[in-house]
């Protein structure tokens, strides 16, 4: 059950949409379930004599009072408006339950307290089967304002405690950092249309994954308007700089033909303007030549920075935390726009699932995430997909976003934790499509017999606590070919095994071979090394070394909106 408390000014005009068909006629049977007093308020909807002048009269019966006092005047926002809706798949409440839930919602969110005589006036209206509309005007009888000091939160408490009672779907309790939900009239519009998702969602994903792969604000907005984008930027009055912007999805209108225009922060609160400089480098650095001395370092840097956030997870520092899932977040996005197997589909969907996990009342220290957001924004610009690395850095991602869901749910965050959980489920699902072709050449092409006996002599020196788990565990011969293949390029195996075996993922993995598998194999080579070596010493970029090109972010170009909405 979801609550969505606002403010506005207009009581006759909130009254006229309540009982009236709707933007797209989606309204029926609108009529009153609940108020202050049902023997004083006049319901339209069910008395052909009751306009909504006289309901809004005796709604603001208070507020005129007030008005009439000597220095008296209306006060600004004075109406009150909550929505409250069940989860998709609950039952249908009756109309006297919907009543008990408003009276008890106006109760928690202090509009009317109980056995408060001077409370607020109120009315809760059903034009829907799945929902209800409250209102009230906030000025009690008594010409003071009511306490609503976190009104959205109680309300949302108070809906927990409804669910339970009434056997609904449980939802997570949030802490006021989700994105905005469409109205009713959004998903009826996009219902129309043949959409499955609202402009609004469509926009989000769209700046998210735009957000993520840019490297300036200027960037960000020429990037948003060649996929079809509108893009409206508010300018300082003085100084002429962008303060604020809005986005609006090619063809959505409103009756008079124009866009439908979505200021950032109303799309998600950290793609305002503010947060989003936050994530973003400066010009200068934006500006400098970008070479890479092999293609394979993005992936690699990539998976090096996610297993680096794995360990800040357990630092106590939430702050940095915090900002490590806000990059983890940009990377995933990346990693799915640089993906081009069948797995892809999961990448993108546990991208947008982890938005929600990404940020929480804890304020992001997105320095202390340079690292991270640094090497997402490399693989943005890859060229190319190297099978076993990009094997290796899904599995990392698959890692991070369980303890992603462990840390928020330690800290109460219940809908971080949901959602990461949910990207948890999709990377591994991507994980599982991927992984078994690529371990399985790696097993065909295993070393000869001698050669597999000498690196069972080297784990069991390494790792002799888990030597036996290791050997006995079914991609134990996959490990050995990337152990001869690390070997090959002059790394000790004896060496990397106690190397990449002292990371924590061994004492709790399954299948422990297939840790080590993927740990060697984002592993830099020597050869590599060798040659990044010599390149700095020049003081000029390597002869392999090549600009990157920019690759198209995970994005829905307009043209498809109707395939993926």
């Amino acid at each position: 059950m979801v609550p969505d408390v606002s403010t506005g000014s207009d009581t006759r005009g909130l009254i006229a949409y309540l009982f009236g068909p709707g933007r797209r006629d989606e309204h029926t049977d609108a009529h009153i379930v609940a108020a202050w007093d049902t023997a004083g308020a006049p319901d339209p909807g069910r008395d052909p004599a009751a306009t909504y002048s006289q309901l809004a009269k005796r709604l603001d019966h208070h507020v005129d009072l007030r008005t009439r006092e000597p220095g008296g005047k209306k006060p600004p926002r004075h109406v009150w408006h909550c929505p409250v809706r069940t989860a998709p798949g609950d039952r249908y409440l009756t109309d006297a339950e919907w009543a008990e839930v408003a009276r008890r919602i106006v109760r928690a969110a202090g509009i009317s307290p109980e056995g408060d005589e001077k409370a607020c006036r109120w009315i809760a209206v059903r034009h829907a089967d799945d929902h209800i509309h409250i209102m009230a005007t906030t000025v009690r009888a008594d010409g003071r304002r009511p306490r609503t000091h976190r009104d959205g939160q109680r309300a949302q408490a108070e809906c927990r405690k409804i669910e339970a009672e009434f056997g609904l779907r449980r939802l997570k309790s949030g802490d006021l950092t989700a994105p905005r939900t469409p109205t009713g009239a959004e998903r009826a519009k996009a219902e129309h249309q043949g959409q499955t998702v609202t402009a609004r969602q469509w926009l989000r994903e769209q700046a998210y994954a735009v957000a993520a792969a840019v490297r300036t604000e200027a960037d960000y907005f020429t990037v948003l308007q060649s996929l079809g984008i509108k893009v409206k930027t508010r300018l300082g009055p003085e100084t002429g700089d962008v303060i604020g912007y809005s986005l609006a999805a090619p063809s959505d209108t409103n009756a008079a033909g124009e866009p439908v225009w979505y200021g950032g922060s109303k799309l998600a609160p950290d793609l305002s303007i503010n947060r989003l400089r936050e994530r973003l480098p400066d010009q200068a650095m934006a500006d400098r030549p970008r070479y890479v001395a092999d293609p394979a370092d993005p992936w690699r840097h990539t998976t090096t920075a996610i297993h680096a956030a794995r360990t800040v997870l357990d630092s106590g520092d939430d702050a940095a935390t915090q900002g490590h899932l806000a990059a983890f977040g940009d990377a995933l996005y990346n990693i799915a726009s640089v993906t081009t197997g069948p797995h892809r589909a999961e990448l993108r969907a546990a991208a947008m699932a982890f938005n929600r996990a990404r940020r929480s009342a804890t304020r992001a220290d997105h320095q202390a995430a340079t690292a991270l957001r640094k090497a997402a924004k490399e693989l943005a610009y890859a060229s190319s997909e190297p099978g076993g690395l990009a094997i290796a850095l899904l599995f990392a991602t698959v890692h991070l976003a369980r303890a992603a869901a462990k840390w928020h749910e330690q800290r109460g965050h219940e809908q971080q934790a949901a959602a990461a959980e949910e990207a948890f489920r999709h990377l591994q699902a991507g994980y599982q499509q991927a992984a078994p072709p690529v371990l399985a050449d790696l097993t065909c092409r295993a070393p000869p017999a001698a050669t597999a006996r000498r690196f069972e002599h080297d784990v069991r020196a390494a790792l002799p606590d888990h030597a036996d788990r290791i050997l006995a565990d079914p991609t134990w011969t996959a490990l050995t070919t990337t152990l001869a293949q690390a070997e090959t390029v002059g790394l000790n195996p004896r060496r990397l095994l106690a190397e990449v075996g002292s990371q924590r993922e061994l004492d709790s993995a399954e299948h422990p071979a297939e840790v080590l598998n993927w740990r060697i194999t984002a592993q830099p080579n020597q050869r590599t090394q060798a040659a990044r070596s010599r390149s700095t010493i020049s003081g000029t970029p390597s002869m392999s070394a090549t600009p990157h090109s920019p690759a198209t972010p995970a994005v829905t170009r307009p043209e498809e909106r109707s395939r993926h909405r």
